[in-house]
């Protein structure tokens, strides 16, 4: 891995060839350089990715929606249980994502990781459509209507029929694993990094990205529901499975547009060696100048497969030391005792760049509680739209569509203002729209306490108190679309400045193990969103002596907008923090700016003996 090549090189010419703007050449399928990028790449490419994450969200959606209800009128479990075994699905399916960024980075690149887990996710899809087709994989229906299931009166599952459908739901989750953390990452290596266009196109990938997301969780909402509604849970099933098995041929089909990168070895064994090697030089101090003492090899390309030089930067000098090049290590390169700079910037960039996709984890728990309690709300509303009556399932579909508006407007109408207020050629930077998300998503919950204490209070004044399943029909479920359409405004922003924030800042050779940050922070959300309402459960009431939580299966006698206010706080202080970061953070663009405005040199140079 290391070179033992000490030839003198000028610090100023190889600070102009192996500067982190040099770009590594993209290659094929097999590994061999691609001479003419013309025939491969761009849009025509990206098409064929944005169907694979299409579909994935679609099934992600459909399952979030469906599963809890699924869960409850068909293997006859308690609500509240059927919710937490559900935000666990949801939180396994972008928690394992950190698996399969790194079996990307490490050894099979984004393409096959996930040719591998699109196929995994389709075997979780079809086991879950078994479970709803064959009737020896659910309890007995008979004599179980909806009073037997609200008192708990139908047959439970046996404890097989419920292992088999954790089963299939986690290897579905599992398989999200190797999709979520590689298709943007993917989509986004179509690109060349040299052309005058890149950061214009990178920025409209993200957004068309996370269109194709949102078009995946609109039809999930509506077409999937009402084939649950029409057709049953089998065929609403079976045609998650259907849309995923078609989106993986297409992406099968697209294999010879495709542009790649070289794993580049394990990202994790790299990290070790640094920390290693510098816990071990930690008494040793550097002597002379301190940028010449530090080891890199010489040349355009670093020592990491895959992977263009990085310019050293002052933050964690503690790390440094790992690369401070000593007599001894003249006569052995030690990986685990003498890394190169750029391997040493990588854990300083992983390092940096933990705390912004660290704030967006209440952005995740706002979305996930979103899901499971807005659901319960709806039930007591009029859901009529004139003579048209929207299932209750159908009223997440409306963040999706808000989400749709925005990202169709961005360019002709955000664009431009912003620019004028910013002066920044797209609007606003990345963190910038990261915090206009997580800002909106404060006003979005704060709203959600502010109706559903008019709610409450409307239902007990009305005489509805104990009828939490019945709409009341002189109050509109449409006050719900200000939430709804305040949270799709704070995803727009927020998830999509965070995908191109991190795609951009993350080392070459760890680009997905970077774009999972993301999908881990929104896993961390769900998980979040189970210990906070088990926390509310035990210590805002005692149901054995008829005191009601906050979380009562009747939200009539229940408190939630009490916990949406909490929710308020808790955002409101993460958004403090957020900005905190990202007033210290720097972009890489901006260090290697003033590095090369300054007199000091590159340390891109060989070590002295």
């Amino acid at each position: 891995m290391y070179s033992r090549e000490t030839k003198s090189t000028s610090p100023v010419e190889e600070g102009i060839s192996d500067s982190p703007l040099h770009r590594v050449i993209p290659v094929d399928i097999h590994g061999k350089p691609i001479t003419d990028l013309s025939k491969t790449g761009g849009w025509v490419a990206t098409f064929f990715i944005f169907g694979n994450e299409m579909a994935e969200r679609m099934a992600y959606f459909g399952l979030a929606v469906n599963m809890v209800v699924f869960m409850f009128s068909v293997m006859h479990m308690p609500i509240s249980s059927s919710a937490n075994a559900v935000n666990n699905f949801l939180g396994i399916s972008q928690a394992s994502s950190v698996l399969g960024s790194f079996l990307a980075d490490a050894y099979l690149g984004r393409y096959r990781t996930i040719a591998i887990f699109t196929t995994i996710y389709l075997v979780g899809l079809t086991g879950i459509t078994l479970c709803a087709t064959v009737s020896v994989f659910v309890p007995n229906q008979e004599n179980c209507d909806q009073l037997a299931l609200l008192l708990g009166h139908c047959e439970p599952a046996k404890p097989w029929q419920m292992m088999y459908l954790y089963t299939a739901l986690y290897i579905t989750g599992f398989g999200a694993a190797g999709i979520r953390p590689c298709v943007s990452s993917f989509g986004a290596d179509q690109f060349d990094e040299n052309s005058k266009d890149y950061k214009s196109h990178l920025d409209r990938f993200f957004n068309f990205f996370y269109l194709s997301v949102t078009v995946g969780a609109i039809v999930a909402f509506t077409a999937i529901v009402y084939i649950q509604m029409h057709h049953g849970w089998g065929a609403a099933f079976a045609s998650l499975a259907i849309a995923m098995g078609v989106s993986n041929a297409l992406f099968f089909i697209g294999t010879p547009l495709y542009r790649h990168r070289l794993p580049g070895g394990s990202p994790l064994t790299r990290v070790a060696q640094v920390l290693v090697a510098a816990f071990r030089k930690r008494n040793k101090s550097f002597s002379g100048s301190e940028l010449e003492t530090l080891y890199e090899i010489p040349g355009k390309h670093s020592a990491i497969k895959g992977s263009a030089k990085i310019t050293h930067t002052d933050d964690f000098r503690c790390l440094d030391k790992a690369a401070l090049r000593l007599q001894e290590d003249d006569t052995d390169l030690n990986p685990w005792r003498l890394c190169t700079v750029t391997q040493v910037e990588e854990v300083k960039i992983l390092i940096k760049l933990l705390p912004i996709p660290a704030c967006t984890i209440m952005l995740s728990v706002i979305l996930t509680e979103f899901l499971t309690l807005s659901i319960p709300q709806a039930y007591t509303l009029n859901t009529h739209m004139g003579r048209l009556k929207l299932p209750v399932t159908c009223m997440p579909v409306f963040p999706g569509l808000s989400i749709f508006l925005i990202l169709s407007l961005y360019y002709s109408t955000f664009v431009p203002l912003s620019r004028r207020i910013t002066g920044h050629p797209h609007g606003a930077s990345q963190l910038q729209r990261v915090g206009i998300g997580l800002a909106i998503s404060i006003l979005c919950v704060a709203w959600a306490a502010i109706f559903e204490r008019y709610r409450r209070n409307y239902a007990i004044e009305n005489g509805y108190e104990a009828s939490f399943l019945t709409p009341m029909p002189n109050l509109t479920a449409y006050w719900l679309l200000i939430q709804y359409c305040l949270l799709g405004i704070a995803e727009v922003f927020c998830i999509v400045g965070l995908l191109e924030f991190l795609y951009q800042e993350a080392p070459d050779a760890m680009r997905s193990i970077v774009s999972a940050y993301a999908a881990v922070a929104g896993g961390l959300g769900c998980f979040v969103a189970t210990i906070l309402n088990n926390i509310i459960k035990s210590a805002t009431g005692n149901e054995a002596e008829g005191k009601p939580t906050w979380l009562s299966q009747n939200i009539n006698t229940g408190r939630l907008d009490n916990l949406y206010w909490v929710l308020t706080i808790l955002s409101f202080l993460n958004f403090c923090v957020f900005i905190y970061a990202a007033k210290k953070y720097k972009y890489r663009d901006e260090q290697t700016v003033k590095r090369s405005e300054s007199d000091l040199p590159t340390v891109d140079n060989p070590i002295r003996a």
